[in-house]
């Protein structure tokens, strides 16, 4: 506790990825106020052509009630 999954499209070096997943659980900890050995972050890159089908639609439109942040695109528009 806390699990943050970041997903996004493919095409960053591992550094970068590293530094992403790293600067996610400093805030996490800072914000949620835990320890960092109870957090953890994973990064799945998504092929943008797969984008709309495997994550926008079961991740963003079909749990709305969960997103704090909504996108400003739909793909399916």
């Amino acid at each position: 506790m806390p699990h943050v999954i970041v997903k996004l499209y493919p095409g960053r070096d591992e550094g970068t990825l590293n530094k992403l997943a790293n600067e996610i659980m400093k805030n996490v900890v800072s914000i949620a106020g835990c320890e960092e050995k109870v957090v953890s972050v994973a990064i799945e890159e998504v092929d943008p052509s797969d984008w709309p089908e495997t994550v926008y639609k079961p991740d963003i439109m079909e749990k709305e009630e969960t997103l704090i942040i909504k996108p400003g695109y739909n793909p399916f528009e």
